[in-house]
């Protein structure tokens, strides 16, 4: 910035929207409908210094603007918005309080939290939201001009398809925090995001996308200061464009871009987890820091008639208002400033139902559907949802529109309770390996629509899914109030770790077999980070809160014996997954095809090697289950594989179905160490709770039906 500053900004320009630097100056441009006046505030480099207050001197088509001359990339600043303070009306504005631009790309630290930071008087005996008059300004974090430069031309999208993706959720902390090969002050940050042996570890996984749950700056609640708990998931966003300064080891935003390269390299996609259905500023008690000062009622979906209230489908006390064309396209810009300046290659949105709503209730129609999916850049990544909220009609699993893959839990709640040996499970479990085709095959979408999971980072771990029957919460100080009651699970005798091999021996099986599900089913197969090697929580089934060793990745159990054999596992079934195409089919399969004579494309047996007849799929203490596909291996030659289900708890005898043909066994979950070997026998002892995959290359293959009706269509995608 110039020596000394001038004392009234130039017009400047309505957009682009943020502050942009020209190489002469930076214009400034802000949103806002309500508003009477909106001054810029310029600060010394640290922040803690108002330099200056100059008001923009123009608003155009209700965006207000300024260009400050000689300006340049590291000023400090932030806003001051005045107009109405009339909270029962919906307008909070209130000039004492420092405010971020929603377009900041960078932040100078952490939320200091104080009473100031609330627009109204946090002491009134009435909360009759008196406003409060103190400046706000030394508790907020101040926005910081910057220069986009970054030399990408290198750097090739790994742009895997859909039919070969394997997702790895992971927390930017939590997966380098205990990694002693990372040096101290780059764990916990992107910087250890490039490390060569976390790289080599998802390489060697078969993982081709990692999903980063929420990298944008958030505000840690309050109210888990005051218990000494952080919001360590990040689901509580204070800045769209701003990455959190925590996850920067050395303050540059140039170290997430060199992860992903990095990643990249390793033919590796980056895939956000991005939060736009709340904000931080909560519900009408919550703090004053951005949106809410700027322009209440347009940013924000208010109760009509009572708008000092939100409304509040999110759960999280506020619900951005998408319908709004400036809020919407603060959404698009910051999705697409994310793909353009960090080349990350998809997006997981939470809350997705909340995006989708109108004032009717969810669209799949809505305005922000539409916006995505006509993006010539946007409609073309990977895009997924997490689709329910707490709303009325928040449900809506498999209503999302073409082009969205969805979290679908109930895969996960299905494959549980098989595995626990719950009754009536058997048909379910069919339609989930599947690729859920009654939730997901219309509108001519595809298999891998169905995001396919056991476990994620919100409930239970894999490894707690077999050893605990209850959640076990305490450590998050809500008397073990909070999480979900019914998870599904079983422990197999115990609660939570014991000594007995005879338990462990069960609940290593179940794990297994619940990973050879994930895997061999027809979807998008997802794995929360630390599953491969057992991690656990020990029972915390809403670990949100916790930034400790709870809830980061143990190395060294990765290191152990059993660590490395899961590890093993799991990447042998990755492998059999991209080794063979029927595994990972986009089509959905309805059997009417005849590969070979007698063998159609789907089909479905009993113990006995017999065809399941109506009645037989409605036995509700039936658990054994085979299923047969038949198709085209990478070869472009006919293959038929074997998913053989044994969820009893006795050993089974399976006769294999008819006809007769030279069996591989790929993969066993009761004998994980054993290699893949040829069965010489058309029956097969599978032990309680075991998977077991089968291949054989039939000799003759029919003339019939063409190739076109037997590929699995991986190309299409």
């Amino acid at each position: 910035m110039a020596n000394s500053l001038p004392d009234r900004l130039e017009t400047g320009a309505p957009y682009p929207l943020g502050a942009t630097w020209d190489g002469l100056g930076v214009n400034f441009a802000v949103f806002s409908a309500n508003a009477q006046q909106i001054d810029l505030c310029l600060f010394d480099p640290a922040g803690h210094k108002e330099l200056a207050r100059l008001p923009l001197p123009e608003c155009t088509d209700e965006v207000w603007h300024g260009y400050l001359p000689g300006a340049h990339p590291g000023t400090v600043y932030g806003f001051r918005a005045y107009g109405a303070y009339q909270p029962q009306q919906g307008h909070r504005f209130n000039p004492a309080k420092l405010l971020l631009d929603p377009y900041a790309k960078k932040l100078t630290g952490p939320f200091r939290w104080a009473d100031a930071l609330f627009g109204y008087r946090v002491h009134s005996s009435r909360h009759d939201l008196s406003i409060d008059k103190r400046d706000s300004s030394p508790a907020v974090p101040k926005c910081v001009v910057i220069d986009e430069a970054f030399d990408w031309s290198r750097d090739v999208r790994p742009d895997v398809p859909w039919s070969e993706t394997v997702i790895y959720e992971a927390h930017v902390r939590g997966v380098s925090m205990l990694n002693p090969d990372i040096r101290p002050h780059d764990r916990g940050t992107f910087a250890a995001l490039a490390s060569p042996r976390f790289i080599d570890h998802l390489h060697d996984l078969g993982i081709t996308a990692i999903q980063l749950l929420p990298i944008h700056a958030f505000l840690d609640e309050r109210f888990l200061l005051e218990r000494d708990l952080t919001n360590y998931w990040g689901y509580n966003t204070a800045a769209f464009f701003a990455p959190h300064t925590s996850y920067l080891s050395t303050r540059r935003l140039n170290e997430l871009r060199i992860a992903v390269r990095q990643l990249h390299a390793a033919g590796i996609e980056v895939i956000l987890d991005v939060v736009y259905n709340h904000t931080c500023e909560g519900n009408e008690l919550g703090p004053t820091v951005s949106w809410r000062g700027l322009d209440n009622a347009s940013y924000y979906r208010l109760i009509p008639g009572d708008e000092r209230h939100y409304i509040n489908d999110t759960g999280c006390g506020n619900t951005l208002n998408l319908s709004h064309p400036r809020v919407l396209q603060m959404v698009m810009d910051s999705l697409r400033y994310w793909v353009s300046a960090f080349h990350v290659d998809g997006f997981r949105f939470d809350l997705g139902v909340t995006l989708g709503r109108e004032g009717t209730g969810f669209d799949p129609g809505s305005g922000f559907f539409d916006a995505i999916r006509q993006d010539p850049v946007l409609s073309q990544r990977k895009l997924i949802s997490e689709p329910w909220d707490v709303g009325p009609g928040g449900y809506q699993v498999g209503r999302h529109p073409p082009g969205f893959a969805e979290w679908n839990d109930k895969f996960r709640d299905c494959v549980r309770r098989f595995w626990r040996g719950d009754s009536a499970m058997r048909a379910e479990l069919a339609a989930r390996i599947t690729g859920s085709a009654e939730l997901f095959n219309h509108r001519f979408r595809r298999t891998w629509a169905s995001i396919n999971y056991i476990a994620s980072h919100d409930g239970f771990t894999l490894a707690d899914v077999v050893s605990y029957e209850h959640k076990h919460n305490e450590a998050n100080a809500e008397n073990n109030g909070d999480g979900h009651n019914q998870n599904c699970s079983a422990n197999w005798g115990i609660e939570g770790p014991t000594d007995d091999a005879a338990i462990q021996a069960v609940r290593a099986s179940v794990a297994r077999s619940m990973l050879a599900s994930v895997f061999t089913s027809l979807g998008t197969p997802m794995l929360a980070a630390g599953d491969e090697f057992g991690r656990s929580q020990c029972g915390n089934n809403n670990a949100y809160c916790q930034d400790n060793e709870l809830s980061w990745l143990d190395w060294q159990r990765a290191d152990s014996a059993e660590g490395r054999a899961l590890i093993d596992f799991t990447a042998r079934l990755i492998a059999l997954r991209r080794q063979h195409p029927l595994l990972r089919d986009t089509r959905f399969l309805r059997g009417d095809i005849e590969v070979l004579p007698g063998v159609n494309d789907v089909a479905w047996f009993d113990e006995r090697g017999q065809a399941l007849t109506d009645e037989a799929w409605q036995d509700p203490e039936a658990r054994t289950l085979t299923l047969r596909r038949a198709g085209l291996d990478r070869d472009g030659e006919i293959e038929v594989v074997l998913l053989v289900i044994n969820g009893s708890h006795d050993d089974v005898t399976f006769v294999l179905p008819p006809p007769r043909l030279e069996w591989n066994v790929l993969a066993d979950s009761t004998s994980p160490a054993v290699a893949a070997h040829d069965l010489y026998s058309e029956q097969r002892l599978v032990g309680a709770h075991g998977f077991l995959l089968l291949a054989a290359k039939p000799r003759h293959a029919a003339a019939e039906p063409p190739a076109s009706a037997l590929a699995p269509h991986a190309a299409a995608d």
